[in-house]
């Protein structure tokens, strides 16, 4: 690979010698090579074969001085040693230490101040440890927690500010919460509420200010209550109604070409 042919320096931009290395016995025996598998190179791939082929020496490198050394080694260390990852000062190796800390100690890292790694939090935490995050200021870790939070507290986030956030609830929440956010000011949220609220509720987005509501709702609704939208003000709704009033369910391209 590209990579194997770039030169060997350290972290510190030094050409790397085999010589004088700790880990020189480890070349005879195949374990260690430098260019490709090597803990003192500064390149992420070569730290990362190292690791997997001595993945017992992991434990010995959680305190190294670079970055990547650590964050590597994060996934190789024992879970006993773990604990030393919680205060490191890079995020990326907070990060990896995420993906394997226990609950317990999952938890302290709810509030990190890097949004990287409270991604990783919220996409392992379940259940009521998951309720402190979804005020998270980064929208993209309140939308993991809207996707995993028990459906019981979702509506703690239906007011939140991040539409992709409120629609991560409407795919999710049962009927009541639906009808409460039918009103969402934003189309999205509500085209996704009209693709899950049962028959018998759906007429209350009949006259949705977004034609591409009311066109999802015109491909559900219950026949009987289809003569209702059929003059509805989009071209593209009404050729969909008139479809299925009179038996042609194909519907009409959903382009919006003709929309209003």
């Amino acid at each position: 690979m590209v990579t194997e042919l770039i030169e060997a320096r350290n972290w510190q931009g030094e050409e790397l010698q085999c010589d004088g290395c700790a880990h020189h016995s480890l070349c005879a025996t195949g374990r260690c090579q430098l260019k490709h598998a090597c803990v003192a190179d500064r390149y992420a791939r070569r730290i990362e074969r190292f690791f997997n082929w001595n993945p017992a020496l992991a434990d010995q490198y959680l305190t190294h001085p670079y970055f990547e050394v650590r964050a590597v080694a994060a996934k190789y260390a024992s879970e006993a040693a773990l604990p030393l990852l919680l205060n490191d000062s890079d995020e990326t190796v907070r990060a990896h230490a995420a993906l394997r800390l226990p609950r317990e100690l999952l938890l302290t890292l709810r509030d990190d101040p890097h949004r990287e790694v409270r991604v990783r939090v919220a996409s392992r935490l379940e259940g009521n440890d998951l309720v402190p995050m979804s005020s998270d200021p980064d929208y993209f870790v309140r939308e993991i927690v809207a996707r995993r939070l028990p459906l019981s507290k979702l509506r703690l986030m239906m007011n939140d500010p991040e539409p992709e956030v409120r629609r991560a609830i409407a795919m999710r929440t049962g009927v009541e919460g639906l009808l409460l956010i039918a009103r969402d000011p934003h189309p999205g949220v509500r085209r996704e509420v009209a693709e899950r609220l049962p028959q018998e509720h759906l007429s209350c987005l009949q006259n949705d200010l977004d034609w591409r509501v009311r066109y999802e709702v015109a491909r559900r609704l219950k026949h009987s209550d289809l003569p209702a939208m059929s003059d509805d003000p989009n071209a593209i709704v009404r050729i969909l109604v008139r479809n299925r009033l009179t038996g042609n369910e194909t519907d009409p391209p959903e382009d919006g070409s003709s929309s209003t």
